[in-house]
Protein backbone atom coordinates (compact mmCIF):
# COMPACT_ATOMS: atom_id res chain seq x y z
CA UNK A 1 0.00 0.00 0.00
CA UNK A 2 1.63 3.63 -0.82
CA UNK A 3 1.87 5.97 1.78
CA UNK A 4 1.65 9.76 1.10
CA UNK A 5 2.95 12.29 3.47
CA UNK A 6 1.84 15.88 3.70
CA UNK A 7 1.19 18.53 6.84
CA UNK A 8 -2.24 18.15 6.45
CA UNK A 9 -5.23 16.01 4.66
CA UNK A 10 -8.41 17.57 3.90
CA UNK A 11 -11.20 14.44 3.49
CA UNK A 12 -13.78 16.30 0.98
CA UNK A 13 -13.60 18.96 -1.54
CA UNK A 14 -17.16 20.75 -1.63
CA UNK A 15 -17.01 24.84 -0.19
CA UNK A 16 -15.58 24.47 3.66
CA UNK A 17 -13.06 21.69 2.59
CA UNK A 18 -11.43 23.61 0.06
CA UNK A 19 -11.68 27.04 1.94
CA UNK A 20 -9.30 25.21 4.74
CA UNK A 21 -7.22 23.39 2.55
CA UNK A 22 -6.49 26.75 0.44
CA UNK A 23 -6.22 28.96 3.84
CA UNK A 24 -3.54 26.75 5.01
CA UNK A 25 -1.85 26.29 1.80
CA UNK A 26 -1.27 30.01 1.61
CA UNK A 27 0.10 29.82 5.11
CA UNK A 28 2.86 27.33 4.45
CA UNK A 29 1.92 23.94 4.85
CA UNK A 30 2.01 21.19 2.69
CA UNK A 31 -1.69 19.94 1.92
CA UNK A 32 -4.08 16.93 0.35
CA UNK A 33 -7.29 16.93 -0.27
CA UNK A 34 -8.67 13.42 -0.91
CA UNK A 35 -12.52 13.10 -2.16
CA UNK A 36 -14.86 9.95 -2.25
CA UNK A 37 -16.74 10.48 -5.32
CA UNK A 38 -15.15 10.86 -9.28
CA UNK A 39 -15.68 14.09 -9.20
CA UNK A 40 -14.90 17.33 -7.02
CA UNK A 41 -17.21 19.67 -5.36
CA UNK A 42 -19.47 18.31 -3.37
CA UNK A 43 -22.65 19.22 -2.63
CA UNK A 44 -21.39 22.91 -3.20
CA UNK A 45 -21.28 21.62 -7.01
CA UNK A 46 -24.88 21.34 -7.04
CA UNK A 47 -26.75 24.25 -5.09
CA UNK A 48 -27.29 28.45 -5.23
CA UNK A 49 -23.90 28.86 -4.42
CA UNK A 50 -25.13 31.75 -2.00
CA UNK A 51 -23.08 32.63 1.17
CA UNK A 52 -24.63 34.95 3.69
CA UNK A 53 -21.76 37.05 5.11
CA UNK A 54 -23.02 39.86 7.54
CA UNK A 55 -20.94 42.81 7.21
CA UNK A 56 -19.06 42.03 4.22
CA UNK A 57 -17.43 44.26 2.02
CA UNK A 58 -20.29 43.83 -0.70
CA UNK A 59 -22.83 44.61 1.86
CA UNK A 60 -21.40 46.75 2.95
CA UNK A 61 -21.70 48.74 0.29
CA UNK A 62 -25.39 47.53 -0.42
CA UNK A 63 -26.53 48.38 3.69
CA UNK A 64 -23.75 50.71 5.25
CA UNK A 65 -26.33 50.83 7.68
CA UNK A 66 -26.28 47.32 8.65
CA UNK A 67 -24.60 46.39 12.02
CA UNK A 68 -22.65 44.05 14.51
CA UNK A 69 -25.12 44.52 16.82
CA UNK A 70 -28.01 44.21 14.50
CA UNK A 71 -26.35 40.81 13.09
CA UNK A 72 -25.88 39.91 16.77
CA UNK A 73 -29.43 40.51 17.57
CA UNK A 74 -30.54 38.30 14.83
CA UNK A 75 -28.70 35.56 15.64
CA UNK A 76 -29.65 35.64 19.19
CA UNK A 77 -33.23 35.44 18.08
CA UNK A 78 -32.90 32.66 15.32
CA UNK A 79 -30.67 29.91 17.38
CA UNK A 80 -32.52 30.20 20.34
CA UNK A 81 -31.33 28.08 22.79
CA UNK A 82 -28.40 26.59 20.78
CA UNK A 83 -26.98 30.51 20.32
CA UNK A 84 -23.24 29.99 21.04
CA UNK A 85 -21.99 33.61 21.42
CA UNK A 86 -17.97 32.67 21.04
CA UNK A 87 -18.99 31.07 17.58
CA UNK A 88 -21.24 33.91 16.56
CA UNK A 89 -18.60 36.57 17.15
CA UNK A 90 -15.99 34.71 15.55
CA UNK A 91 -18.28 34.49 12.35
CA UNK A 92 -18.96 38.17 12.73
CA UNK A 93 -15.69 38.98 12.91
CA UNK A 94 -13.66 36.35 10.16
CA UNK A 95 -16.48 36.46 7.58
CA UNK A 96 -16.25 39.37 5.75
CA UNK A 97 -12.18 38.61 6.44
CA UNK A 98 -12.65 35.36 4.49
CA UNK A 99 -13.76 37.13 1.62
CA UNK A 100 -11.29 39.46 1.45
CA UNK A 101 -8.74 37.06 2.01
CA UNK A 102 -10.05 35.04 -1.19
CA UNK A 103 -10.87 37.87 -3.65
CA UNK A 104 -7.52 39.12 -2.67
CA UNK A 105 -5.56 35.82 -2.53
CA UNK A 106 -7.49 33.39 -5.55
CA UNK A 107 -9.41 32.99 -8.06
CA UNK A 108 -12.83 33.14 -6.06
CA UNK A 109 -14.83 35.94 -6.90
CA UNK A 110 -18.34 37.11 -5.50
CA UNK A 111 -20.78 39.44 -6.43
CA UNK A 112 -23.90 41.15 -4.55
CA UNK A 113 -27.36 40.07 -4.17
CA UNK A 114 -30.60 41.29 -3.31
CA UNK A 115 -31.57 38.69 -1.18
CA UNK A 116 -33.55 39.99 2.01
CA UNK A 117 -33.03 37.91 5.26
CA UNK A 118 -35.48 34.48 5.89
CA UNK A 119 -37.28 37.02 8.17
CA UNK A 120 -36.59 40.17 7.65
CA UNK A 121 -39.27 41.54 10.38
CA UNK A 122 -37.71 39.52 13.01
CA UNK A 123 -35.24 41.93 15.37
CA UNK A 124 -32.14 42.19 14.04
CA UNK A 125 -33.33 41.24 10.76
CA UNK A 126 -32.68 43.10 7.23
CA UNK A 127 -33.64 43.59 3.68
CA UNK A 128 -30.67 43.44 1.42
CA UNK A 129 -27.14 43.45 2.18
CA UNK A 130 -25.70 40.39 4.01
CA UNK A 131 -25.80 37.29 1.12
CA UNK A 132 -23.24 36.94 -1.85
CA UNK A 133 -22.78 34.33 -4.77
CA UNK A 134 -20.04 33.38 -6.43
CA UNK A 135 -18.86 35.34 -9.37
CA UNK A 136 -20.21 33.03 -12.72
CA UNK A 137 -17.31 31.15 -14.29
CA UNK A 138 -15.79 29.80 -17.39
CA UNK A 139 -14.63 26.58 -16.49
CA UNK A 140 -12.33 26.12 -19.04
CA UNK A 141 -10.13 27.50 -16.93
CA UNK A 142 -9.57 24.67 -15.23
CA UNK A 143 -7.80 23.17 -17.89
CA UNK A 144 -8.11 19.02 -17.95
CA UNK A 145 -9.23 19.17 -14.83
CA UNK A 146 -12.99 20.44 -16.25
CA UNK A 147 -14.21 16.86 -16.65
CA UNK A 148 -13.75 16.52 -12.80
CA UNK A 149 -15.88 19.10 -11.98
CA UNK A 150 -19.20 17.62 -10.71
CA UNK A 151 -22.16 19.04 -13.02
CA UNK A 152 -25.13 20.76 -11.64
CA UNK A 153 -28.00 19.19 -10.26
CA UNK A 154 -29.79 18.00 -13.96
CA UNK A 155 -33.42 19.02 -12.46
CA UNK A 156 -32.35 22.50 -12.16
CA UNK A 157 -31.29 23.15 -15.47
CA UNK A 158 -32.96 23.52 -18.44
CA UNK A 159 -30.57 20.66 -21.24
CA UNK A 160 -28.03 21.31 -19.02
CA UNK A 161 -28.31 25.43 -18.89
CA UNK A 162 -27.98 26.97 -15.91
CA UNK A 163 -29.33 30.00 -14.04
CA UNK A 164 -28.95 32.07 -10.82
CA UNK A 165 -32.50 32.62 -8.90
CA UNK A 166 -31.18 36.29 -7.93
CA UNK A 167 -30.11 37.76 -11.39
CA UNK A 168 -32.32 38.62 -14.65
CA UNK A 169 -32.60 34.99 -16.40
CA UNK A 170 -35.48 33.51 -15.16
CA UNK A 171 -37.13 36.50 -15.66
CA UNK A 172 -36.33 36.99 -19.26
CA UNK A 173 -37.20 33.44 -19.47
CA UNK A 174 -40.90 33.77 -18.15
CA UNK A 175 -41.38 36.48 -20.51
CA UNK A 176 -39.70 35.25 -23.81
CA UNK A 177 -43.13 35.03 -25.44
CA UNK A 178 -44.31 38.76 -24.51
CA UNK A 179 -41.29 40.56 -24.49
CA UNK A 180 -38.65 41.11 -27.47
CA UNK A 181 -36.19 42.20 -25.52
CA UNK A 182 -36.43 38.92 -23.32
CA UNK A 183 -37.40 37.03 -26.38
CA UNK A 184 -33.52 38.14 -28.07
CA UNK A 185 -31.96 37.45 -24.53
CA UNK A 186 -33.57 34.05 -24.43
CA UNK A 187 -32.22 33.26 -27.56
CA UNK A 188 -28.49 34.76 -26.86
CA UNK A 189 -28.31 32.50 -24.16
CA UNK A 190 -29.57 29.62 -25.68
CA UNK A 191 -27.62 30.04 -29.06
CA UNK A 192 -24.71 30.18 -26.89
CA UNK A 193 -25.11 27.18 -24.43
CA UNK A 194 -25.91 24.47 -27.75
CA UNK A 195 -22.74 25.79 -28.88
CA UNK A 196 -20.84 24.99 -25.76
CA UNK A 197 -22.97 21.44 -25.94
CA UNK A 198 -21.61 20.92 -29.60
CA UNK A 199 -17.86 21.31 -28.48
CA UNK A 200 -17.44 20.15 -24.47
CA UNK A 201 -20.47 18.35 -24.20
CA UNK A 202 -21.42 20.31 -20.78
CA UNK A 203 -22.21 24.32 -20.48
CA UNK A 204 -19.09 25.58 -19.37
CA UNK A 205 -20.62 29.38 -18.52
CA UNK A 206 -21.61 27.80 -15.32
CA UNK A 207 -23.06 29.78 -12.05
CA UNK A 208 -24.53 29.39 -8.69
CA UNK A 209 -22.92 26.16 -6.56
CA UNK A 210 -21.34 24.84 -9.53
CA UNK A 211 -19.52 28.04 -10.28
CA UNK A 212 -18.32 28.81 -6.52
CA UNK A 213 -17.22 24.73 -6.74
CA UNK A 214 -14.66 25.48 -10.04
CA UNK A 215 -13.45 28.60 -8.03
CA UNK A 216 -12.38 27.22 -5.32
CA UNK A 217 -10.97 23.66 -7.02
CA UNK A 218 -9.19 26.40 -9.74
CA UNK A 219 -7.42 28.30 -6.36
CA UNK A 220 -6.41 25.27 -4.67
CA UNK A 221 -5.03 23.09 -8.59
CA UNK A 222 -3.34 27.14 -8.90
CA UNK A 223 -1.79 26.49 -5.68
CA UNK A 224 -0.34 22.64 -6.62
CA UNK A 225 -2.79 21.06 -3.84
CA UNK A 226 -3.65 17.62 -5.11
CA UNK A 227 -7.27 16.84 -5.50
CA UNK A 228 -7.18 12.92 -5.73
CA UNK A 229 -10.93 11.91 -6.51
CA UNK A 230 -12.08 8.24 -6.65
CA UNK A 231 -10.14 8.10 -2.97
CA UNK A 232 -12.95 7.45 -0.27
CA UNK A 233 -11.37 7.51 3.67
CA UNK A 234 -11.88 4.28 5.48
CA UNK A 235 -10.20 5.01 8.43
CA UNK A 236 -7.98 7.17 10.70
CA UNK A 237 -4.34 6.52 11.64
CA UNK A 238 -4.43 6.59 15.15
CA UNK A 239 -0.98 7.23 17.50
CA UNK A 240 -2.08 6.43 20.90
CA UNK A 241 -4.79 9.26 20.87
CA UNK A 242 -4.02 11.54 18.47
CA UNK A 243 -4.85 10.90 14.92
CA UNK A 244 -1.90 10.76 12.27
CA UNK A 245 -3.28 10.29 8.96
CA UNK A 246 -6.07 8.36 6.55
CA UNK A 247 -6.34 5.63 5.24
CA UNK A 248 -7.86 4.70 1.66
CA UNK A 249 -8.77 1.55 0.29
CA UNK A 250 -5.57 1.51 -1.53
CA UNK A 251 -3.19 4.01 0.04
CA UNK A 252 -2.25 5.26 3.54
CA UNK A 253 -1.77 9.08 3.52
CA UNK A 254 -0.08 10.51 7.26
CA UNK A 255 -0.22 13.84 8.23
CA UNK A 256 1.85 15.98 10.18
CA UNK A 257 -0.29 18.73 11.38
CA UNK A 258 -3.64 17.08 11.12
CA UNK A 259 -6.94 15.84 9.20
CA UNK A 260 -10.23 17.92 8.78
CA UNK A 261 -12.92 16.12 7.93
CA UNK A 262 -15.68 17.75 5.14
CA UNK A 263 -17.11 14.71 3.84
CA UNK A 264 -20.63 16.47 4.04
CA UNK A 265 -22.56 15.53 6.81
CA UNK A 266 -25.05 12.50 6.81
CA UNK A 267 -28.11 13.09 4.49
CA UNK A 268 -27.89 9.90 2.53
CA UNK A 269 -26.79 7.88 5.91
CA UNK A 270 -30.42 5.71 6.40
CA UNK A 271 -29.74 4.65 10.13
CA UNK A 272 -28.87 8.11 11.06
CA UNK A 273 -31.50 9.72 8.77
CA UNK A 274 -34.07 7.77 11.01
CA UNK A 275 -32.92 8.93 14.35
CA UNK A 276 -32.94 12.70 13.14
CA UNK A 277 -35.71 13.11 10.87
CA UNK A 278 -39.37 13.00 12.17
CA UNK A 279 -40.88 11.92 9.33
CA UNK A 280 -38.16 9.24 8.45
CA UNK A 281 -38.82 7.89 11.66
CA UNK A 282 -42.45 7.38 11.27
CA UNK A 283 -41.83 5.78 7.52
CA UNK A 284 -42.77 8.42 5.38
CA UNK A 285 -40.48 8.92 2.19
CA UNK A 286 -37.62 11.84 2.19
CA UNK A 287 -35.94 12.30 -1.31
CA UNK A 288 -32.26 14.33 -1.19
CA UNK A 289 -31.04 15.77 -3.99
CA UNK A 290 -27.60 16.11 -2.07
CA UNK A 291 -24.74 13.89 -3.87
CA UNK A 292 -25.72 10.45 -2.71
CA UNK A 293 -22.03 9.68 -1.40
CA UNK A 294 -23.17 12.10 1.19
CA UNK A 295 -23.32 9.27 3.62
CA UNK A 296 -21.76 10.55 7.04
CA UNK A 297 -18.15 9.13 6.32
CA UNK A 298 -16.80 11.89 8.20
CA UNK A 299 -19.22 11.58 10.93
CA UNK A 300 -18.71 8.28 11.08
CA UNK A 301 -14.88 8.65 11.51
CA UNK A 302 -15.29 10.89 14.20
CA UNK A 303 -16.86 8.83 16.48
CA UNK A 304 -14.54 6.34 15.34
CA UNK A 305 -12.09 8.26 17.29
CA UNK A 306 -13.77 9.84 19.93
CA UNK A 307 -15.97 12.55 18.89
CA UNK A 308 -19.56 13.04 19.06
CA UNK A 309 -22.40 13.44 16.96
CA UNK A 310 -25.23 13.80 19.15
CA UNK A 311 -28.95 14.99 17.53
CA UNK A 312 -29.78 18.17 19.36
CA UNK A 313 -31.53 20.02 16.74
CA UNK A 314 -35.56 20.65 16.58
CA UNK A 315 -34.81 20.57 12.50
CA UNK A 316 -31.63 18.03 11.62
CA UNK A 317 -31.71 19.47 8.30
CA UNK A 318 -32.25 22.44 5.75
CA UNK A 319 -35.54 20.94 4.95
CA UNK A 320 -36.06 21.30 0.97
CA UNK A 321 -39.60 20.98 -0.47
CA UNK A 322 -39.13 18.11 -3.75
CA UNK A 323 -40.69 16.34 -6.35
CA UNK A 324 -39.68 12.99 -7.78
CA UNK A 325 -38.76 13.27 -11.51
CA UNK A 326 -39.41 9.88 -14.17
CA UNK A 327 -36.75 10.54 -16.29
CA UNK A 328 -37.27 7.35 -18.50
CA UNK A 329 -35.70 3.79 -18.28
CA UNK A 330 -35.46 3.59 -14.45
CA UNK A 331 -33.71 7.33 -14.05
CA UNK A 332 -34.69 9.06 -11.62
CA UNK A 333 -34.53 13.06 -10.42
CA UNK A 334 -34.97 15.32 -7.30
CA UNK A 335 -36.56 18.46 -8.10
CA UNK A 336 -36.48 21.26 -5.33
CA UNK A 337 -38.97 23.23 -5.66
CA UNK A 338 -37.01 26.31 -4.95
CA UNK A 339 -39.36 28.84 -6.64
CA UNK A 340 -42.64 28.19 -8.38
CA UNK A 341 -43.98 28.46 -4.59
CA UNK A 342 -43.35 31.97 -4.57
CA UNK A 343 -45.51 33.01 -7.80
CA UNK A 344 -49.04 34.07 -7.53
CA UNK A 345 -51.84 31.68 -8.47
CA UNK A 346 -50.07 28.34 -6.55
CA UNK A 347 -50.99 27.40 -2.99
CA UNK A 348 -49.91 24.19 -1.16
CA UNK A 349 -52.35 22.05 0.07
CA UNK A 350 -52.37 18.63 2.33
CA UNK A 351 -53.72 15.28 1.47
CA UNK A 352 -57.11 16.77 3.54
CA UNK A 353 -56.90 19.72 0.54
CA UNK A 354 -56.10 22.20 3.28
CA UNK A 355 -53.85 24.97 3.24
CA UNK A 356 -51.34 24.61 6.14
CA UNK A 357 -48.66 27.53 6.03
CA UNK A 358 -47.14 30.34 4.05
CA UNK A 359 -46.29 29.04 0.60
CA UNK A 360 -44.14 31.98 0.32
CA UNK A 361 -42.01 31.05 2.77
CA UNK A 362 -38.40 29.73 3.22
CA UNK A 363 -38.41 26.32 1.59
CA UNK A 364 -36.85 25.17 5.10
CA UNK A 365 -40.05 26.98 6.89
CA UNK A 366 -42.29 25.10 4.79
CA UNK A 367 -40.28 22.11 5.15
CA UNK A 368 -40.62 22.65 9.13
CA UNK A 369 -44.61 23.29 8.81
CA UNK A 370 -44.98 20.46 6.33
CA UNK A 371 -43.15 18.10 9.13
CA UNK A 372 -45.45 19.27 11.56
CA UNK A 373 -48.54 19.54 9.87
CA UNK A 374 -48.41 15.58 8.46
CA UNK A 375 -47.57 14.05 12.06
CA UNK A 376 -50.31 12.68 12.07
CA UNK A 377 -50.84 10.99 8.42
CA UNK A 378 -49.94 8.44 6.50
CA UNK A 379 -47.30 10.27 4.45
CA UNK A 380 -45.62 13.79 4.81
CA UNK A 381 -46.34 15.02 1.32
CA UNK A 382 -48.39 18.56 -0.29
CA UNK A 383 -49.54 19.21 -3.59
CA UNK A 384 -48.85 22.16 -5.27
CA UNK A 385 -52.13 23.49 -6.79
CA UNK A 386 -52.69 25.90 -9.85
CA UNK A 387 -55.22 26.80 -12.69
CA UNK A 388 -53.90 26.87 -16.38
CA UNK A 389 -52.95 30.32 -16.65
CA UNK A 390 -50.67 30.30 -13.63
CA UNK A 391 -49.11 26.84 -14.97
CA UNK A 392 -49.05 28.54 -18.63
CA UNK A 393 -47.16 31.41 -17.32
CA UNK A 394 -44.52 30.35 -14.38
CA UNK A 395 -44.61 26.43 -14.87
CA UNK A 396 -44.95 24.41 -11.77
CA UNK A 397 -41.99 22.08 -10.43
CA UNK A 398 -40.11 20.19 -13.20
CA UNK A 399 -43.08 21.51 -15.64
CA UNK A 400 -41.53 24.77 -17.98
CA UNK A 401 -43.72 27.52 -18.67
CA UNK A 402 -45.76 27.93 -22.10
CA UNK A 403 -44.86 27.23 -25.00
CA UNK A 404 -42.81 24.20 -23.42
CA UNK A 405 -45.59 21.23 -23.57
CA UNK A 406 -46.27 19.56 -20.91
CA UNK A 407 -47.88 16.02 -22.26
CA UNK A 408 -45.24 13.90 -20.91
CA UNK A 409 -45.85 15.08 -17.11
CA UNK A 410 -48.83 13.93 -17.42
CA UNK A 411 -48.49 10.84 -19.23
CA UNK A 412 -45.28 9.81 -16.49
CA UNK A 413 -48.13 11.18 -13.67
CA UNK A 414 -45.98 13.83 -12.48
CA UNK A 415 -48.34 16.59 -13.46
CA UNK A 416 -51.80 15.96 -12.74
CA UNK A 417 -55.28 17.58 -14.61
CA UNK A 418 -58.45 17.88 -13.33
CA UNK A 419 -61.09 19.87 -15.88
CA UNK A 420 -62.52 20.60 -12.21
CA UNK A 421 -61.19 21.18 -8.93
CA UNK A 422 -62.97 18.03 -8.11
CA UNK A 423 -61.50 15.88 -10.82
CA UNK A 424 -58.23 17.31 -10.21
CA UNK A 425 -58.62 16.02 -6.51
CA UNK A 426 -59.83 12.26 -7.42
CA UNK A 427 -56.66 11.95 -9.66
CA UNK A 428 -54.08 13.22 -7.42
CA UNK A 429 -55.82 11.57 -4.14
CA UNK A 430 -56.62 14.39 -2.60
CA UNK A 431 -59.95 14.55 -0.46
CA UNK A 432 -62.27 16.83 -3.14
CA UNK A 433 -64.34 18.84 -0.66
CA UNK A 434 -61.30 20.23 1.43
CA UNK A 435 -59.48 21.53 -1.82
CA UNK A 436 -63.04 22.81 -3.52
CA UNK A 437 -63.53 24.67 -0.06
CA UNK A 438 -59.64 26.00 0.20
CA UNK A 439 -59.77 27.48 -2.94
CA UNK A 440 -63.03 29.28 -2.24
CA UNK A 441 -61.73 30.55 0.72
CA UNK A 442 -58.66 31.61 -0.73
CA UNK A 443 -60.15 33.14 -3.97
CA UNK A 444 -62.24 35.53 -1.86
CA UNK A 445 -59.06 37.85 -0.70
CA UNK A 446 -56.93 36.35 -3.36
CA UNK A 447 -58.96 38.43 -5.97
CA UNK A 448 -57.88 41.28 -3.92
CA UNK A 449 -54.22 40.73 -3.30
CA UNK A 450 -54.93 39.37 0.25
CA UNK A 451 -54.28 36.12 2.39
CA UNK A 452 -56.01 36.75 5.42
CA UNK A 453 -55.03 32.54 6.40
CA UNK A 454 -51.48 33.14 6.35
CA UNK A 455 -50.53 36.50 5.08
CA UNK A 456 -48.60 35.76 2.19
CA UNK A 457 -46.82 38.28 0.92
CA UNK A 458 -46.35 39.87 3.82
CA UNK A 459 -42.87 40.03 3.90
CA UNK A 460 -39.86 41.05 1.46
CA UNK A 461 -38.57 37.62 1.47
CA UNK A 462 -41.78 36.46 0.67
CA UNK A 463 -42.31 38.61 -2.01
CA UNK A 464 -38.43 38.50 -3.36
CA UNK A 465 -38.82 35.26 -5.44
CA UNK A 466 -42.62 36.01 -6.53
CA UNK A 467 -43.50 38.09 -9.79
CA UNK A 468 -43.26 42.03 -9.25
CA UNK A 469 -44.97 42.82 -12.16
CA UNK A 470 -48.05 41.05 -10.36
CA UNK A 471 -49.90 43.96 -8.28
CA UNK A 472 -51.14 44.27 -5.48
CA UNK A 473 -49.23 41.24 -4.19
CA UNK A 474 -46.93 39.87 -6.28
CA UNK A 475 -47.40 36.32 -4.56
CA UNK A 476 -51.11 35.84 -4.33
CA UNK A 477 -53.72 35.43 -7.32
CA UNK A 478 -56.69 33.36 -7.18
CA UNK A 479 -56.72 29.86 -8.48
CA UNK A 480 -59.82 30.29 -10.54
CA UNK A 481 -59.59 29.27 -14.86
CA UNK A 482 -59.68 25.50 -14.84
CA UNK A 483 -58.20 23.09 -16.40
CA UNK A 484 -56.48 22.66 -12.90
CA UNK A 485 -53.05 21.35 -12.20
CA UNK A 486 -50.74 19.65 -9.08
CA UNK A 487 -47.82 18.14 -8.49
CA UNK A 488 -47.45 16.13 -5.66
CA UNK A 489 -44.33 17.32 -3.22
CA UNK A 490 -42.22 15.41 -0.72
CA UNK A 491 -39.59 15.99 2.17
CA UNK A 492 -36.26 16.56 1.35
CA UNK A 493 -33.09 18.18 2.49
CA UNK A 494 -30.18 20.65 1.30
CA UNK A 495 -27.96 18.97 3.56
CA UNK A 496 -27.47 18.20 7.83
CA UNK A 497 -27.39 20.29 11.02
CA UNK A 498 -26.41 18.27 12.88
CA UNK A 499 -23.04 16.83 13.47
CA UNK A 500 -19.80 16.63 15.09
CA UNK A 501 -19.50 19.04 18.08
CA UNK A 502 -16.00 20.77 17.67
CA UNK A 503 -14.42 23.69 19.23
CA UNK A 504 -15.04 27.21 17.52
CA UNK A 505 -11.49 26.55 15.43
CA UNK A 506 -13.09 22.98 14.74
CA UNK A 507 -11.29 20.63 16.61
CA UNK A 508 -13.27 17.62 17.22
CA UNK A 509 -14.53 17.24 20.50
CA UNK A 510 -14.98 14.21 22.78
CA UNK A 511 -17.73 13.58 25.26
CA UNK A 512 -15.73 15.66 28.15
CA UNK A 513 -15.17 18.49 25.72
CA UNK A 514 -11.87 17.71 25.52
CA UNK A 515 -10.00 18.14 21.76
CA UNK A 516 -8.91 14.63 19.96
CA UNK A 517 -5.47 16.02 18.64
CA UNK A 518 -5.05 15.81 14.98
CA UNK A 519 -8.45 16.18 14.24
CA UNK A 520 -10.70 18.65 13.10
CA UNK A 521 -14.35 18.89 11.25
CA UNK A 522 -16.04 21.50 9.51
CA UNK A 523 -18.45 22.11 6.85
CA UNK A 524 -22.08 19.92 6.98
CA UNK A 525 -19.87 17.47 8.88
CA UNK A 526 -18.95 20.19 11.86
CA UNK A 527 -22.70 20.84 13.99
CA UNK A 528 -24.42 24.28 12.58
CA UNK A 529 -23.90 27.28 14.14
CA UNK A 530 -27.65 28.09 13.34
CA UNK A 531 -28.72 24.98 15.73
CA UNK A 532 -31.28 24.09 13.13
CA UNK A 533 -32.60 27.28 12.14
CA UNK A 534 -32.49 28.71 8.61
CA UNK A 535 -31.70 32.93 8.84
CA UNK A 536 -31.18 33.71 5.29
CA UNK A 537 -29.90 32.90 2.01
CA UNK A 538 -26.58 31.28 1.77
CA UNK A 539 -26.58 30.26 5.74
CA UNK A 540 -24.49 26.81 5.09
CA UNK A 541 -21.89 28.22 2.73
CA UNK A 542 -21.29 31.79 4.58
CA UNK A 543 -20.08 29.53 8.09
CA UNK A 544 -18.78 26.95 6.41
CA UNK A 545 -16.51 29.00 4.40
CA UNK A 546 -15.58 31.21 7.16
CA UNK A 547 -14.71 28.34 9.74
CA UNK A 548 -13.25 26.52 6.98
CA UNK A 549 -10.98 29.95 6.90
CA UNK A 550 -10.81 29.89 10.68
CA UNK A 551 -9.62 26.05 11.11
CA UNK A 552 -6.70 26.61 8.43
CA UNK A 553 -5.65 29.37 10.26
CA UNK A 554 -5.53 28.12 13.47
CA UNK A 555 -4.06 24.74 12.08
CA UNK A 556 -1.00 27.24 10.33
CA UNK A 557 -0.85 29.43 13.82
CA UNK A 558 -0.14 25.89 15.52
CA UNK A 559 2.15 24.70 13.19
CA UNK A 560 4.24 28.02 13.50
CA UNK A 561 3.81 29.29 9.94
CA UNK A 562 3.22 32.39 8.90
CA UNK A 563 1.44 34.11 6.01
Amino acid sequence: MNTTECDLIVVGSGAAGLSCAITAKKRGLDVLVIEKEPVFGGTTALSGGVLWIPLGPHGRLQNPADTREAVRRYMVEETGAFHDEAAVEAFIENGPKMVEFFERETAMQFVPTLYPDYHPDVPGGVDLGRSILAKPFDIRGLGADMARLKPPLRTITFIGMMFNSSNADLKHFFQATKSLTSFLYVARRLATHLKELALYRRGINVTSGNALAARLAKSALDLGIPILTSTPAKSLLMDGEAVRGVRSESATFTARRGVVLACGGFPHDVKRIAQAYPHVARGHQHLSPTPVGNTGDGVALAEQAGGVADIRFKDSAAWMPVSKVEYGHGEIGVFPHLLDRYKPGVIGVLKNGRRFTNESNSYHDVGAAMIAACADMDETAMWLVCDKTTLAKYGLGFVKPAPMPIGRFLRNGYLFKGDTLAELAQNAGIDPVGLEQTVRDFNVGAVKGDDPAFGRGRTSFNRYLADPAHLPNPCVAPVQTGPFYAVKVVMGDLGTFDGVRTSVVGEVLRRDGSPIAGLYAVGNDRASLMGGNYPGAGITHGPNMTFGFVTGNHIADQAGTRA
